[in-house]
């Protein structure tokens, strides 16, 4: 299966991301796809333990150790780690991956590479064809909360009410639609293209200045240095 590849360009010191993204305590406040992020006390290297929650009522943990740092005399560092989950509920059994921190004229352009194998034999295969790209978007999403946070001073539980508002609202705006056209029509196929235009427009409109959003990251490296993983990972 490929691997996941997120961008986003940080106007912020490379210090306040480091530290946003390093940090436990601030990492588990932006990014969507923990709960909770614990570090082992005492551990070499760095452990950590994780709990996301993955259905209602569902928490599923694993863990994971920081494989290496590397900073370069040019300002550019990464940090490497890898990852599993010894819950038999965990469709990811054991991954690897990287965060790369390229500092320039116009900010950091912090970037993730990773990977994981699936378990649960083919079945999990065919659920990774869905959860993959859902995992990519809530990286995407983390990473422009992260954005917000840092470059606007939006609190990331502050960003998160905004993204649920917007949906409320949007969703408010296609069930309306679909009200008034079935008050003012009698045609079942009328009211369905209206419900299918509005749908289209609410989620075609950008999403506020305050609302973290996916689409405002690259999901695909427009450079080798960022495609290639560090070495350290590939030694794992």
């Amino acid at each position: 299966m490929p691997g996941i590849y997120v961008e986003t360009l940080i106007d912020a010191p490379l210090e306040r991301v480091w530290q946003a993204t390093q940090d436990p305590a601030s990492h588990r406040r932006w990014d969507a796809r923990f709960g909770r992020i614990d570090p082992v006390p005492g551990s070499t290297p760095a452990r950590f333990r994780y709990a996301t929650t993955v259905l209602p009522g569902v928490r599923v943990g694993g863990h994971g150790v920081h494989a290496g740092e590397r900073s370069r005399p040019d300002g550019t560092r990464t940090s490497a780690l890898r990852f599993g989950s010894d819950d038999p509920r965990s469709l990811i059994a054991t991954g690897s991956g990287y965060w790369r921190y390229l500092p320039g004229p116009d900010g950091v352009r912090f970037l993730t590479g990773y990977t994981y194998t699936p378990r649960w034999g083919p079945a999990g295969r065919l659920a990774d064809l869905s959860f993959r790209p859902l995992f990519g978007w809530a990286t995407a999403w983390s990473f422009d909360r992260l954005r917000l946070w840092l470059e606007r001073g939006v609190p990331p539980e502050r960003a998160r009410r905004h993204a649920w508002r917007e949906v409320a609202l949007r969703t408010l705006a296609v069930t309306g639609a679909g009200a008034l056209a079935a008050r003012l029509t009698e045609g079942r196929g009328a009211v369905a293209v209206t419900l299918l235009a509005a749908s289209v427009l609410a989620l075609a409109l950008p999403p506020g200045p305050h609302t973290p959003a996916a689409r405002r990251c690259r999901r695909r490296p427009p450079d080798r240095l960022a495609a290639r993983a560090p070495s350290v990972v590939e030694q794992l």
